[in-house]
């Protein structure tokens, strides 16, 4: 009695395809063959690759072979080994099947080339972890550089798949391509504005990693932390951080504030308001008065001969005060208020010092300080500022005049 395997071969071969089923079968034993010396390929290429690499990286000074193998760079080309071995075997596999031999080719070529985008992907991401250590480099927007190189690779690598799967030349869909750009374009666009202002921005130097910006459309008012192709981050003083479109840097405007962090002071610029009403000449006895303050003893000893000398030269009646040239105690402050600045251990010398009144307003006469700070941290510079003020604000009364204030009757 016949087996069951003896009656499946008695009608194959009466139906003519025990050659076409062993051919089959041979192909399968095949494919798990090459499955298996593939496998054990990739294992000793990885391996050999990492331990060479890491052997290379251990005896250099450069830190860039080490950044390589932690953007698993040799890891990764390590896969090209089998690649090639798997191209080189398939004409024998598929030996009686070229139809199939097409088919797997074209899934290789496209493994090929992801593999391919895999490599440059972790060079690129080494290099902008590379720049990024160097001082000259760390305050450029590097992620926008690498960012822009891995569209265009990626573009090209999803292009030579596409032209792969549907048999057509890469020149031929390109040339297609470019017919429908107008869609490409609106696809792209916030993409295409980002890479623009990009590189607007590094080539004029408008704003770099570490810059204290302030953009009040978007709250931003911080440090600029990262620079990419779409966005620019900043951590702001609250720390909370604000995302801005990078294409904004060149459409809205914004306050950069390195030039005050790379000059000799940060400014300081506020007035006191002054009533009008206490503004008043000086008589004699206030002026002798007020030589007890030493920081204008000898400014009022010389202002009060001259002006005396003056008035005698022109026989000014002094009976009435107006008459003739006066002190004022607005005057004598500002001067005292000027010297005083002068003096001031933490004030900027080289740079503006300026006591000056503003434009009377309503509620009283804006009395200006304006100088600059030699300390620009935010904490020091405000404590310098008040430091000032409140002096300014405790010496008003010595001169009889007086600060305005809002009446608590009125709202």
């Amino acid at each position: 009695m016949k087996t069951l395997h003896h009656l499946l071969y008695d009608y194959l071969v009466s139906n003519g395809m025990a050659e076409t089923t062993a051919k089959y079968v041979n192909m399968i034993g095949l494919l798990l063959v090459l499955a298996i010396i593939v496998f054990i390929t990739d294992r000793i290429a990885r391996r050999l690759i990492i331990n060479v690499s890491s052997r290379v990286s251990d005896r250099t000074k450069t830190n860039f072979d080490n950044l390589l193998i932690s953007n698993r760079a040799p890891r990764r080309i390590a896969h090209l080994v089998p690649l090639v071995l798997t191209i080189r075997l398939f004409p024998v596999v598929f030996h009686d099947f070229p139809q199939f031999e097409t088919y797997a080719l074209m899934l290789l070529k496209v493994y090929a080339i992801i593999l391919t985008i895999w490599i440059i992907r972790s060079v690129l991401n080494t290099f902008e972890s590379y720049f990024k250590t160097l001082p000259r480099l760390k305050d450029k927007p590097i992620d926008s550089y690498i960012q822009v190189v891995m569209l265009f690779i990626w573009i090209i690598g999803i292009a030579s798949i596409l032209a792969i799967l549907i048999d057509l030349s890469f020149l031929k869909f390109f040339t297609t391509l470019g017919a429908a750009s107008a869609i490409v374009l609106l696809i792209f666009k916030d993409t295409i504005l980002g890479f623009v202002a990009s590189i607007q921005v590094a080539i004029n130097d408008s704003i770099r990693i570490g810059d204290w910006i302030t953009m009040e459309k978007y709250g931003a008012d911080g440090d600029v932390i990262e620079i990419n192709l779409s966005t620019v981050q900043v951590q702001n003083f609250d720390k909370t951080i604000t995302n801005i479109p990078t294409f904004a840097l060149i459409s809205d405007s914004y306050k950069n504030w390195r030039g005050m962090q790379s000059s000799g002071g940060r400014r300081i610029k506020r007035s006191l308001l002054l009533k009008a009403k206490s503004i008043k000449y000086l008589t004699n006895d206030d002026i002798e008065q007020l030589k007890g303050i030493q920081l204008i003893t000898s400014y009022l000893n010389t202002r009060q001969q001259d002006i005396k000398a003056a008035n005698q030269k022109n026989n000014i009646d002094k009976s009435v005060l107006i008459n003739g040239r006066n002190l004022t105690n607005i005057g004598v402050f500002r001067k005292y208020m000027q010297t005083y600045i002068e003096n001031h251990s933490a004030v900027n010398k080289e740079m503006t010092i300026m006591v000056r009144q503003l434009e009377p307003t309503p509620q009283g006469l804006p009395l200006e300080i304006y100088c600059f700070s030699s300390d620009k941290r935010w904490e020091n510079y405000e404590y310098i500022m008040a430091d000032i003020f409140d002096h300014a604000l405790a010496a008003i009364s010595y001169f009889d005049l007086e600060v305005y204030e809002l009446s608590a009757g009125i709202t």
